[in-house]
């Protein structure tokens, strides 16, 4: 079977109505800034108590919770690479983040994910360099899975349409 073409899209990552939205995680799961804190808040307290008995998530890994008061039925938890110059592994921390999310997606039996830009924010990694691992990462690994990334600006939008060619 094809593999269905990467939706790009712009806007609120926490009010996609999919199986699963990925959220761009810390190691401990329990919260942060940007994508990481919209979700958290978005999801109310139920993901935190969740999450709390996950016992947070090593880079390049991934967990799955439920959406909780969300519109999306699951949260899949991945965790990026801090960008320290790329010569720390950060590319092959980051395509695993896919990977693993994608993996978890199927194992649920899932069939709708929405990415935002992992490692992009304040964990530093070249934005076109990470769409371009993205891009690659999902159409290595998918099957039959809608896949969205979701762009929160313009700019992002850009390079992720940009990655997908």
């Amino acid at each position: 079977m094809a593999a269905q073409p990467i939706t790009i899209w712009q806007g609120d990552i926490t009010t996609l109505a999919l199986d699963a939205i990925v959220n761009a995680a810390n190691r401990t799961l329990l919260g942060g800034g940007g994508v990481d804190g919209a979700i958290h808040r978005a999801a109310g307290p139920g993901l935190i108590a969740e999450c709390r008995k996950l016992g947070g998530c090593p880079t390049g890994e991934a967990r799955i919770t439920l959406g909780h008061d969300l519109p999306a039925r699951h949260v899949i938890h991945a965790v990026g690479p801090v960008w320290r110059g790329g010569a720390l592994g950060e590319d092959d921390l980051l395509a695993a983040c896919y990977r693993n999310a994608l993996t978890l997606a199927l194992d649920h039996s899932l069939s709708s994910i929405a990415f935002p830009a992992i490692s992009t924010g304040i964990y530093g990694f070249p934005a076109d360099r990470a769409a371009r691992i993205a891009v690659r990462s999902i159409r290595a690994f998918r099957e039959n899975l809608a896949v969205t990334l979701v762009a929160y600006d313009a700019a992002t939008a850009r390079i992720l349409a940009e990655a997908c060619g």
